[in-house]
């Protein structure tokens, strides 16, 4: 068998040793059989059997060795491959998370980027607006340096212009203070002819405001309160003049006369009539015809003209403040007590009570305006020119 396995080397190194283990096994059992003559016979065979047997083991360590040694490359390679495989992972994983901060970096940085183009196409924008506006005030104080310059020297004075400011402030003293509207009108009318003459465009605006104040004024109520309050005053001298409405004791026709005669033939008559006159004054008794009225003491006749004289003097100061509810009111009443305490049978009382209706219709209210608007705009040229003068020197006037 060994000599077939010589022959035979393609059944590999497993054939070999199973043939061994046989041949061991057989040698095994023919030790019990064998006769000594067949061992004496034998040796060579055995000691050639040995040889294969320390072969057949060395090539089995050797192949074991080699087994185990693939065996722990193998792992050892999975081992390294595992751990690298996990490095990549890891990696791998950092990677991603790198990846997507650099991604939503560049979001950031995109957004970023769009706000601040959309920032500088607003501040474009800004830019182009301001050199137009820049370029049209240019333009403009190009024109108004041209047009002062071509007025230099044609303006005749400037001191007008104080004159007109000076009137427009005469004409608020006069509005508010004394509430002369006339006057005020006058005196912005006047303030106006000063600032016409000057034949500068650049006074357009002031007049325009002046003609406004005029056209204020002149649309208010013509009448004059203190005409209106002088008016009161003549009527309150009157006062004392005017009769009243008191009882007269009515003369007795029937009655005779108590004069004495100055003849001594009539001595009986002057007799008759002194016993009268004498007996009379203690008790008399006459019939008289007509309505009973009472008889209106001195004391009611003064309070009677004393309440009419306020009444009046109460209208005046309504008159003055323009106070048209309270100077209705003042007349109304004063209407009522000389209609009531007053002869109205008398041509006094009744052109009384007629001057007292006029001016009851004589509408007084007057909505004065708190300020004027022509005078802040000329304080303000004024103030200009001033500081142009100054700046200028006296050529500039």
């Amino acid at each position: 068998m060994s000599d077939k396995n010589e022959k035979d080397p393609q059944n590999g190194e497993l054939v070999s040793v199973e043939s061994s283990s046989t041949t061991s096994a057989n040698t095994a059992s023919g030790r019990d059989t064998l006769s000594p003559e067949d061992s004496s016979n034998g040796t060579p065979q055995k000691a050639k059997k040995s040889s294969g047997t320390k072969l057949l083991w060395f090539v089995v360590i050797i192949i074991f060795l080699l087994v185990l040694g693939i065996i722990g490359a193998g792992y050892w390679y999975y081992t390294q491959q595992q751990g690298s495989s996990d490095s990549l992972v890891k990696a791998q994983l950092a990677n991603t998370s790198q990846l997507n901060d650099m991604l939503s970096d560049r979001e950031q940085t995109a957004d970023a980027l769009r706000m601040l183009n959309r920032q500088n196409d607003e501040l474009k924008d800004t830019l182009d607006a301001l050199q137009q506006q820049n370029s049209a005030l240019v333009q403009q104080a190009e024109a108004t340096q041209q047009q002062l310059n071509s007025m230099e020297g044609q303006r005749p004075a400037d001191w007008l212009i104080a004159e007109a400011d000076y009137l427009v402030r005469m004409a608020g003293r006069k509005l508010w203070l004394e509430n002369d509207v006339r006057t005020a009108t006058l005196l912005l009318v006047n303030a106006d002819k000063r600032l016409k003459s000057l034949a500068d465009p650049s006074v357009f605006p002031v007049r325009a405001k002046l003609a406004e104040d005029i056209q204020t004024l002149q649309q208010m109520n013509p009448v004059s309160q203190s005409s209106v309050a002088l008016a009161l005053t003549g009527m309150l001298a009157q006062i004392d003049k005017l009769p009243l409405d008191t009882f007269e004791k009515p003369v007795d026709a029937n009655a005779d006369s108590n004069e004495l005669s100055e003849s001594a033939n009539d001595w009986k008559e002057n007799l008759a009539k002194v016993w009268h006159s004498i007996v009379d004054g203690f008790l008399t008794v006459k019939s008289l015809e007509g309505p009973v009225e009472p008889v209106m003491s001195l004391q009611a006749q003064f309070l009677v003209k004393e309440q009419l004289r306020l009444q009046l003097m109460h209208a005046q100061s309504a008159a003055l403040k323009a106070d048209s509810g309270l100077y209705e009111q003042s007349l109304v009443y004063a209407k009522t007590m000389l209609e009531e305490h007053y002869d109205v049978e008398k041509s006094q009382v009744t052109g009384f009570i007629s001057a007292l209706d006029n001016l009851i219709s004589t509408d007084i209210s007057q909505p004065i305006p708190s300020q004027l608007a022509s005078q802040k705009p000329l304080e303000q040229l004024l103030e200009s020119r001033v500081k142009q003068a100054f700046s200028q020197g006296a050529s500039a006037l």
